[in-house]
């Protein structure tokens, strides 16, 4: 069993995720930043913290990181404002994730993107580019802790059933299938109890491999 904080709790792919890790005998906590979402993370099995990590700093993430064995990293600020993008899915991820250094956290699974990379080649007029910056900032920062970190680079997502199975050789194109979230909280789930995911780009869309399948052979 294993103590497992999920960041942005009541985000779709978490709220599909704590379940999984709970079924599993994992203890779950799930940060989220409205008191309101209690009773749903509770309904998911995961037990609620309410922490605006926006705004919190090192110091207290890192207090309440403390005792956790791994934590993921499933929060975005939504897109649409460019300033608290970089605020939270940039500055915030990085905090926690010093924090989780600072707390002897052993594993960090980021929710990242397909197509993630400082050359990303999102034009800077365009309203994704914020985004693409800051998840490239965070990713990048991640891979230079010492942290047992994954980055998780799902396709377009999509609310579709779980398959249980992925692409894992999909590279960024137009013509891609999406990436049910179902299957981003299987690929999550599976990550925290594969050691060969440890300090792993995992790319993929929904496929034909299972996901068991394809993270064995990272």
């Amino acid at each position: 069993m294993a103590d497992i904080m999920i960041i942005g709790g009541h985000g779709k792919i978490a709220l599909l995720l704590a379940p999984l890790l709970n079924a599993r005998g994992d203890a779950v906590t799930s940060v989220i930043r409205n008191p309101e979402h209690a009773d749903d993370i509770r309904a998911a099995g995961a037990t609620p913290l309410v922490l605006d990590v926006e705004n919190a700093t090192r110091e207290q993430l890192a207090a309440a990181l403390d005792g956790f064995d791994a934590v993921v990293w499933s929060a975005g600020a939504g897109g649409g404002n460019p300033d608290r993008t970089y605020a939270v899915d940039r500055d915030a991820a990085i905090r926690t994730m010093e924090a989780a250094g600072d707390a002897d956290v052993a594993r960090f699974v980021m929710v990242s993107y397909l197509g993630a990379r400082p050359d990303h080649g999102v034009p800077s007029d365009n309203s994704f580019f914020a985004y693409a910056e800051a998840k490239a900032a965070a990713d990048t920062a991640l891979r230079e802790t010492n942290l047992g970190w994954t980055v998780l680079m799902p396709g377009a997502l999509t609310m579709d059933e779980p398959s249980g199975t992925i692409d894992p050789a999909a590279i960024r194109a137009a013509n891609l299938p999406g990436t049910s979230r179902a299957n981003v909280a299987l690929v999550a789930s599976a990550a925290l109890a594969t050691p060969e995911s440890i300090h792993q780009n995992i790319s993929f869309t929904d496929g034909s491999v299972p996901i068991e399948v394809a993270l064995g052979a990272l």
